[in-house]
């Protein structure tokens, strides 16, 4: 999930310029969503919380606003995005 939250967030930053990227992003974005809103996260979290995940685990994914807010961000600006040819 770490990989798909860091690929999703840096694919936000750049302009997307192909139906294919937009595919990928969405798909990336799909996933983290369910993951996100399923028990999945809930449990990672208080994994996390509890100290039962390795100190050097990366958790941008787990962090109480990052996925929030890059979902949030994403539903914004899909109605924004323009693909050029």
């Amino acid at each position: 999930m770490e990989q798909l939250f860091d690929f999703a967030k840096k694919a936000m930053e750049e302009p997307v310029t192909t139906l294919e990227k937009y595919q990928e992003l969405q798909e990336a974005i799909a996933v983290l969503s369910e993951y996100y809103s399923g028990k999945e996260w809930i449990q990672d979290y208080a994994d996390d919380e509890a100290g039962l995940l390795p100190k050097d685990l990366k958790r941008g994914v787990l962090s109480e606003d990052g996925l929030w807010n890059l979902l949030s961000d994403w539903q914004e600006a899909k109605t924004r995005i323009i693909i050029r040819r």
